[in-house]
């Protein structure tokens, strides 16, 4: 089949936050400097190649982005300022795009203010939603916790199972598209079966230790996303399992609240540095902020400090404030989760480990058809 090559790719990269891919002479500098650049993975260079010759069906099959965490070694040992690392960065956003058969994903990257926009509408669907929902069904909107509690735990418990359950859906099924591009379309990588209940646990490995991120030569970025990303999943697994002991009060559970404590104060502390970072420019990779990073973060922020506080009203003895706030802050998870999730920025906490789980079994592959092609050899 005829290679084809899209002259317009490196504008479509562009609008993903892609910066002076045309200045690239492919003089090898960025990857000679890669820690993570082997075979078969040769990158940024190759990338940046599928990228200038418009060769848009190998870029979407390619797993190097997501190999990629971006120290900013290859952008500062670059003579020509063409910032592959921040390049990298917008292929992920476009792969992230690629892989989301709704759409959504390349709306919210391409255009700031549609994803403001839908943020607006969820959040005031949210806040409308859950205070119509307090009065019809008997709440007290002076009443925290308890038999006319304003917005039951029950309740935002059902929701929140409702929520997971339609938003993993959708991310699943993105997931299955990454899965199907990168490693069933081309006949040469498709792994057996067994090889892919053999490296199962890079799987585990990767998405709990972010492993791979941790070898780079600057380690502070790696504590600084294994904080944030453990804290998010450690308040996750609180809000979907243990609502009911987090939310019932004002007397304090340490057995569930001393987790909670500290994983905002990890998403409060993390988030706030990277905010800095961006605002000082103070690293490589802070250098360029695409939009949907600061929007991301902001959120982020503003999810974590309305969680905590409205919690602490709460135990202060303000329920009438406790809830106010607590609609606002619903206000912030429904939207951020909605668009972030399935469609933006904490889709790469799925679509990272499962690059790494294709790519060893894409080395798996190929190695086993050496072997097989070194004893046809030997036969003959």
């Amino acid at each position: 089949m005829a290679v084809q090559a899209d002259p317009r790719l490196v504008a479509e990269l562009e609008t993903y936050g892609a910066q002076d891919v045309l200045k690239c002479y492919h003089c090898g500098n960025c990857t000679a400097v890669c820690p993570f650049s082997k075979e078969p993975f040769i990158f940024p260079r190759k990338s940046m190649r599928y990228l200038q010759m418009g060769l848009r069906e190998k870029l979407k099959a390619n797993l190097e982005p997501w190999l990629c965490y971006y120290c900013g070694e290859c952008s500062e040992q670059c003579p020509r300022d063409a910032e592959p690392g921040e390049t990298m960065m917008s292929m992920r956003r476009w792969l992230t795009a690629q892989y989301d058969f709704t759409g959504i994903s390349n709306l919210l990257y391409r255009s700031w203010y549609a994803e403001l926009l839908g943020i607006i509408i969820l959040a005031v669907l949210t806040g409308l939603g859950f205070y119509r929902f307090g009065l019809n069904n008997g709440g007290d909107i002076h009443v925290y916790d308890g038999a006319k509690a304003f917005l039951p735990s029950s309740a935002i418990h059902t929701f929140d199972w409702t929520m997971a359950t339609i938003l993993g859906s959708l991310l699943l099924v993105n997931c299955l598209r990454m899965w199907w591009i990168t490693m069933q379309q081309d006949p040469k990588l498709r792994a057996t079966p067994a090889m892919y209940v053999k490296r199962a646990g890079t799987l585990l490995l990767h998405f709990f230790t972010q492993k791979r991120y941790s070898e780079c030569d600057k380690k502070g970025p790696w504590r600084l996303h294994i904080v944030l990303m453990l804290s998010y999943v450690s308040m996750l697994v609180l809000i979907m399992f243990f609502l009911p002991l987090v939310q019932a009060g004002p007397k304090v559970n340490w057995g569930v609240h001393a987790l909670g404590y500290a994983a905002t104060a990890g998403l409060l502390v993390t988030v706030a540095m990277a905010l800095v970072g961006r605002v000082r420019k103070s690293a490589t990779h802070y250098k360029h902020s695409h939009e949907t990073d600061w929007i991301f973060l902001i959120m982020l922020f503003y999810v974590a400090l309305t969680g905590i506080l409205q919690h602490g009203l709460h135990r202060l003895g303000f329920p009438y404030a406790a809830n106010l706030l607590y609609l606002s802050h619903l206000m912030g998870v429904v939207p951020m989760l909605v668009l972030e999730v399935p469609f933006s920025k904490w889709a790469h906490m799925c679509y990272r480990p499962l690059a790494m789980y294709f790519s060893h079994l894409q080395v798996d592959v190929l190695e086993a058809r050496e072997k097989v092609a070194e004893a046809a050899t030997l036969s003959a």
